[in-house]
């Protein structure tokens, strides 16, 4: 199915019966990332899964134009609203739980409750931290455009904490290979997604008095010390609750979906 928003055309996903939760996949991830996850979900969620303006099948427009987390938020917005008028529950990964904060200050009554795993939200971290991050990811593009993929895999991996030689999965996965839409989804997301996590201004002080439920969260390999991982812990500060943890780590959605579906029924079932 296929949404029109503000410059762009969103291809979205529903499936299952029951209350309505959004997931807003990490990184590269379209409408098709964490199918496992999913499977998993629709016996008791009306799960809505999407892709990003600029992956897969949301075409923008004008093609190379720059995208920003408020139009990211947006599409969000204008999605939830084609789909309920209740309030929604939202699964954010990485970029997409930052997505999750800017639509919890934009439009707080769209949500009933984020779980925010691992936001990419420098504007969670003091002025020192958030510069030196922000820098990383800069030098992650100009990695990418002098090596490609290949060069910008492993710096990738270390500022978000990940080994991939002792990444552990659950067996019977989905294989998801290195596709070539994959390949230009991540080419996408470096590119231009980066510059709209580093541009992002996330209103704090909006952020700490939504009424939505933020449930800040991270990957139990995830290491606090880590860009997501400090955007956790003071995401956590700031809204008053624990950070709680999930199985895996920054890609736990995918990579121990089973027992990800069963922490994340169990959150939300606090809702």
């Amino acid at each position: 199915m296929f949404l029109d928003t503000e410059g762009a055309e969103l291809h979205y996903e529903v499936r299952g019966s029951g209350p309505l939760l959004l997931v807003s996949q990490s990184g590269e991830g379209d409408a098709d990332r964490s199918t496992d996850l999913v499977d998993l979900l629709v016996d008791r969620f009306t799960v809505v899964t999407y892709d990003r303006r600029g992956l897969s099948r949301s075409t923008l427009r004008r093609p190379g134009q720059p995208v920003t987390m408020a139009q990211h938020a947006d599409d969000v917005h204008r999605l939830l609203a084609e789909l309920t008028d209740e309030p929604a529950l939202m699964l954010g990964c990485s970029m997409g739980a930052a997505i999750g904060l800017h639509l919890a200050v934009a439009h707080p009554g769209q949500l009933g409750l984020l779980v925010a795993h691992d936001p990419v939200a420098p504007s969670l971290l003091p002025a020192a931290q958030r510069d030196r991050h922000t820098s990383e990811l800069a030098h992650l593009q100009q990695v990418h455009r002098d090596g490609g993929l290949k060069a910008a895999f492993p710096e990738i991996a270390r500022v978000l904490g990940i080994d991939p030689a002792r990444q552990e999965t659950e067996p019977d996965l989905t294989p998801m290979p290195l596709t070539p839409r994959r390949v230009a989804n991540f080419d996408f997301f470096i590119n231009h997604d980066f510059t709209a996590v580093i541009e992002a201004e996330l209103d704090v002080k909006a952020l700490r008095s939504t009424p939505v439920r933020i449930v800040p969260a991270g990957g139990s390999t995830t290491a606090p010390s880590v860009f997501v991982g400090q955007c956790a812990r003071n995401l956590a500060e700031l809204v008053g609750r624990d950070v709680v943890t999930f199985p895996g780590g920054h890609n736990g959605n995918t990579t121990h979906p089973r027992a990800y579906a069963a922490r994340l029924r169990g959150v939300l079932a606090g809702a």
